[in-house]
């Protein structure tokens, strides 16, 4: 009779024999999940991997496919593989130079979308605590704390001087 480990003693109530094959199988499947992954480590070294161009071809195929099965169209879903192959294409490819050219394009266009989406968050956030207006004459946004009555605000760009209320 072999002493179990202390540190497994949620299995206490498996009898000898049974505890020795569950530690057995777990330890087989173990090594087998790490030769996997070794192969699929060696397999990916040199290529070039994800990135945000990778993750928005995969989100607009998904895309693609969620609107082909909502309308029942075949040619849609078809189209939506594109973008997945395309996908899979770029991250098994070992031209890394090209793919991270690719990828710097795509974060150059879609940049001042994220900048947008990131001020309105902001903005989204402070909506407690502040309040935003345009200057009358330079258009800058202004960001004045709230609750404070009605105040008076300098632009600090063209020094117009205004009055709103918070």
């Amino acid at each position: 009779m072999n002493k179990r480990e202390p540190s497994l003693n949620i299995l206490a109530f498996l009898p000898s024999k049974a505890y020795n094959i569950f530690i057995a199988v777990i330890a087989k499947y173990t090594k087998l999940g790490e030769m996997q992954m070794n192969w699929l480590r060696r397999f990916m070294m040199g290529r070039y991997g994800t990135d945000q161009l990778s993750m928005a071809l995969i989100i607009l195929s998904l895309l693609f496919t969620w609107i082909a099965r909502l309308a029942n169209l075949p040619l849609l879903t078809l189209i939506g593989y594109v973008p997945l192959g395309l996908c899979i294409y770029r991250m098994l490819s070992k031209d890394i130079s090209k793919r991270s050219m690719e990828n710097y394009r795509f974060a150059m266009l879609m940049s001042p979308i994220y900048s947008k989406f990131k001020k309105a968050q902001l903005r989204f956030m402070d909506a407690k605590t502040h309040r935003y207006f345009k200057c009358p004459n330079c258009r800058t946004k202004l960001r004045v704390p709230k609750h404070k009555g009605k105040i008076i605000i300098t632009c600090p760009k063209c020094k117009t001087e205004f009055t709103k209320r918070t």
